[in-house]
């Protein structure tokens, strides 16, 4: 039988749960930005990113809320898909995790509510009736989902992530993702390096293709390489060509949250990675959730990206030095 993961937040009240979910993302940001220049906050960010890389295709507000709930949450589903998918049982007495779910129903084409809310709107669309609208996103209510340490039965043999997390098969995956993922990518010899210290740098558009430009620094641990290599990506995903110094300095810590997660989701061990969140100070509450987001959708298509790569396995001609 499994054992109870520790909760540190729940939301047990039906009428103000919404309410409470959304005043818990909020107050965890607002934390953050309160104590942005303590060892503290820089923990509770690692903590966070620790929840993304289990959830990499979770928003961050859902991993907050997972986070905040569960800590060390690793695999979540609703009661039904544990019982009659995966054959396992959510024990008597386990209380849920409670996340955003989208709503998706048919949607107006002109003031794109659900049927019940246009019927209640200003909205005089009347060209065709409701149950002919297409379907689309019209909100997200909480629904109730549980970790697998919540449940009894045989155990998973699918809990593992698929990546066999050994560098070696990691580095080609990344060197072929360059090309869908629109980067120019070189892996530079110790000798050839012109950029001192630095492991890896993101360049400006190549003249060329107008693509930007990662180089990173050759070296015998695959593993750091492929870390320095998805730090990059990173950068040249989010922000190689902004140039406001200062914002630049701040989203380098982007980059290495992108890299933690990612690095982490493959089974790298990630211990060098440092958060120094005084270099968010005197942001704002929108501006840590957009940077939060940007980390989380960031890691995400590089994630799925990899995923899609090793699924290809190793060509007949695997590339070596760099990537074209």
């Amino acid at each position: 039988m499994a054992v109870t993961t520790e909760r540190s937040v729940s939301f047990t009240d039906t009428e103000t749960r919404s309410d409470e979910m959304n005043s818990a993302i909020e107050a965890w940001v607002d934390e953050l930005i309160e104590l942005v220049d303590e060892a503290q906050a820089s923990e509770e960010f690692q903590a966070w990113l620790d929840v993304q890389s289990q959830f990499h295709d979770y928003s961050y507000r859902n991993t907050l809320l997972i986070k905040q709930q569960c800590p060390h949450a690793t695999r979540v589903a609703g009661y039904n898909t544990w019982r009659t998918e995966l054959d396992l049982y959510v024990q008597e007495g386990e209380s849920a995790i409670w996340i955003w779910a989208p709503i998706i129903t048919n949607q107006c084409p002109e003031c794109g509510n659900s049927p019940s809310y246009h019927e209640n709107s200003d909205c005089e669309y009347d060209e065709t009736p409701p149950e002919e609208w297409s379907k689309g996103l019209v909100g997200f209510k909480p629904t109730a989902v549980f970790d697998v340490s919540q449940t009894e039965g045989e155990p998973l043999p699918t809990l593992e992530t698929e990546a066999t997390g050994n560098a070696d098969d990691l580095m080609p995956a990344l060197l072929e993702s360059a090309e869908r993922l629109d980067v120019e990518t070189r892996i530079v010899s110790p000798d050839e390096w012109d950029y001192g210290e630095a492991k890896g740098v993101c360049k400006q558009r190549c003249p060329m293709t107008m693509r930007p430009r990662v180089e990173v620094k050759d070296r015998d641990n695959q593993a750091d390489l492929a870390g320095t290599l998805i730090h990059e990506f990173a950068h040249a995903l989010l922000h190689f060509d902004i140039e406001d110094r200062d914002e630049r300095s701040k989203r380098e810590l982007e980059a290495e949250a992108v890299a933690y997660v990612v690095g982490r989701y493959f089974e790298l061990e990630m211990s060098g990675s440092a958060f120094y969140l005084a270099a968010w100070n005197g942001d704002d509450a929108e501006t840590i959730t957009d940077r939060l987001g940007r980390i989380s959708h960031t890691a995400q298509e590089l994630i799925d990206t990899l995923e899609q790569e090793l699924e290809r396995g190793p060509k007949a001609e695997s590339k070596t030095g760099e990537a074209e």
